[in-house]
């Protein structure tokens, strides 16, 4: 048996008929930038994350740099955020010129930890961004709670948490900006990159709406310096199409997780691997299904061997990336994020995913223990 870590075919098969009428209404249109699919797709998407406003953009990547850029974050700056992340969260502060303090993780839940994050303010900081690693709230009582004390903006990291959930209130909406990605592996993705920036601040929302398009309201007049980073209207179309299914797709990750943690269960195998943790009073919605094991890479190639996806979010935290040498951080410094590192590994997980798809895969797990 064949399992993939991620099957789009299986999405696109479903939707083919939709796609294709939405492609072809923005070719007949003949109309490709910040046109009405943009306009529709960011209304759609304000509502949908709770919040006031949703500027399209170019990519998650740029969702973060906008959204720096809008709090006017600059050279010599610091920006406390997580060391266990994509590379996107603490490249977005450097591009700037500006530093990533970075603040070890929760080691259950992948997050950034609140406990540590007061003790890394200095004069210098100007903004936390925790990140929602693989659909799951930060804690964000905690963290809204130390950016009020400290009167620090926070960015939500939400590229892979569309939908997720902290006491009922939407990822996205808690913070002062909120930044998505439409990349195609995501809950939501497009057909190519594409992102989205959601604020409850008007101001900040007609600031964004400047930067992404060279600082100009106007064709020629620029009042900020601002960067090209605009959500075309093939990809705000295919992603409205895709937006009312999200829930559904959601909730078939959400089962599957649940049925992850039955069939573990039921093959003694939860004390060899852990499984997710999932916070009270949150709603994961499992872009990834992460799980920890000391012998993961004796795991993958046994799964590899039989045709069973996975994949290593991240097998190098950011403070030891080669380009982030300058900043002086060395190993041992945030030892939960290097052991996470060196142990996690995701298991398909995508909508479409059959039960007996996930009875093999954790077949062939217990095949690897006994």
């Amino acid at each position: 048996m064949n399992v993939p870590l991620l099957d789009l075919h299986a999405q696109h098969n479903q939707l083919r008929e939709e796609l294709h009428s939405a492609v072809l209404r923005v070719m007949e249109s003949q109309q490709f930038i910040l046109g009405p699919e943009v306009q529709a797709l960011e209304e759609n998407l304000a509502r949908y994350t709770q919040t006031a406003h949703a500027i399209g953009c170019a990519s998650g990547s740029d969702a973060l740099l906008l959204a720096l850029m809008a709090l006017g974050v600059e050279a010599g700056d610091e920006v406390i955020t997580t060391p266990y992340s994509f590379f996107a969260t603490a490249s977005s502060i450097a591009r700037l010129g500006a530093r990533p303090a970075f603040v070890d993780i929760e080691p259950h839940t992948f997050n950034i930890d609140p406990a540590q994050v007061e003790q890394a303010i200095t004069p210098r900081t100007r903004a936390i961004m925790p990140v929602h690693l693989f659909g799951q709230c930060a804690d964000m009582n905690a963290l809204v709670d130390i950016g009020t004390r400290h009167s620090l903006p926070i960015i939500e990291d939400a590229a892979q948490a569309i939908g997720a959930e902290d006491y009922e209130r939407r990822a996205g909406s808690m913070g002062t900006i909120g930044c998505f990605s439409f990349y195609p592996t995501k809950n939501l993705g497009g057909a190519g990159d594409g992102g989205m920036i959601v604020t409850g601040d008007a101001e900040i929302a007609k600031r964004l709406r400047l930067l992404r398009v060279h600082g100009s309201a106007s064709k020629y007049h620029h009042q900020m310096l601002g960067i090209n980073s605009r959500l075309d209207e093939l990809q705000a179309a295919v992603l409205r199409v895709k937006l009312p299914y999200l829930e559904q797709w959601s909730a078939a990750r959400e089962e599957n997780a649940r049925r992850y943690k039955r069939l573990f269960a039921e093959a003694e195998l939860v004390d060899k691997v852990a499984l997710p943790h999932v916070r009270s009073d949150v709603r994961h919605i499992f872009n990834q299904y992460v799980v920890r094991v000391p012998e993961r890479d004796k795991l993958i190639e046994h799964l590899k061997q039989s045709d069973i996806g996975t994949e290593i979010y991240y097998p190098v935290p950011l403070h030891l990336q080669e380009c982030f040498r300058y900043l002086g951080y060395s190993e041992g410094n945030f030892p939960a994020a290097e052991q996470a590192a060196r142990e996690s590994l995701a298991l398909p997980v995508y909508a479409e995913l059959k039960a007996t798809q996930q009875q093999y895969v954790v077949d062939v797990i217990r095949s690897f223990y006994h």
